[in-house]
């Protein structure tokens, strides 16, 4: 068997070589660089402060680490040791470390509950039952063709990238499960099939979060919502998101016709 190559002169020759490996793959190469040079450049840019008051912004100081955490590169406990010294006091990198600790939660429950990990912990709250739902993603949503503009945006991102904005991620999971109303687990696939840093943990659990059967209730948005928060980075104008365009009581009954439920 022929050795792998691990060197390159340039990453041009890693991307020419990972294509002759995968002929099938399509698109270009994700502009995000592997390596732990990459990973300590993220790590030495952490502001813990900033962090903790931007991160659920489009264009907030969040550490994009995750790719680097995933695939073994750095580890929990480096980040919040980093994080640690990068503050005068420990309360304020407890916005970051709590997000670390998600990640760490989740990987617990799945490794004391694996089957948690593709099979619906609880009911759905949306007053639907589960076989309500589609089994397919729709290809408009695969392909980011939707009528929502910036949902197209976010989607675009992942297809180009392999990583998209923690808070984007919950808009298109509200929007798949909820909007257009496919099961948690089609949507938990797709994304697995194009991040970089698809932990099967982090992902599948924050999906059945949102879907509302690892919650107490389903997690929805509306347009006014997107706009507080990626108004500067997606195109977020009402003529081209007008499936949004609702306050919470309107679209919640829109929705969840049937009501939304507190105990499955």
């Amino acid at each position: 068997m022929k050795p792998l190559q691990t060197t390159f002169s340039d990453r041009n020759a890693l991307i020419e070589h990972v294509a002759s490996l995968a002929p099938w793959a399509t698109g270009s190469a994700s502009p995000i660089q592997g390596g732990e040079a990459a990973a300590e450049h993220h790590l030495r840019a952490i502001d813990p402060i900033e962090y903790g008051k931007t991160r659920n912004y489009g264009d907030g100081r969040i550490t994009r680490l995750s790719p680097y955490l995933h695939h073994g590169i750095v580890d929990l406990n480096t980040v919040r040791n980093h994080a640690l010294r990068a503050v005068e006091d420990p309360k304020q990198a407890s916005k970051l470390i709590q997000e670390l600790a998600w990640r760490d939660f989740w990987q617990r429950v799945a490794d004391a509950h694996p089957d948690w990990l593709w099979q619906d912990v609880e009911p759905y709250k949306t007053g639907f039952p589960a076989d309500a739902y589609s089994t397919t993603l729709p290809d408009d949503i695969a392909q980011g063709q939707t009528d929502v503009a910036c949902l197209n945006d976010f989607i675009h991102q992942l297809l180009n990238t392999g990583y998209i904005h923690n808070h984007a991620r919950m808009y298109i999971a509200s929007y798949i499960v909820h909007f257009r109303r496919v099961q948690w687990q089609a949507g938990a696939r797709w994304f697995l099939q194009h991040l970089l840093d698809g932990d099967e943990a982090s992902n599948n659990l924050s999906w059945q979060w949102v879907a509302s059967t690892f919650s107490n209730k389903p997690y929805f948005f509306n347009l006014e919502n997107v706009q507080k928060f990626f108004g500067t980075t997606v195109d977020t104008a009402l003529e081209r998101n007008r499936a949004l365009d609702a306050d919470y009581e309107t679209l919640a009954k829109r929705l969840f016709p049937h009501g939304i439920t507190q105990d499955g």
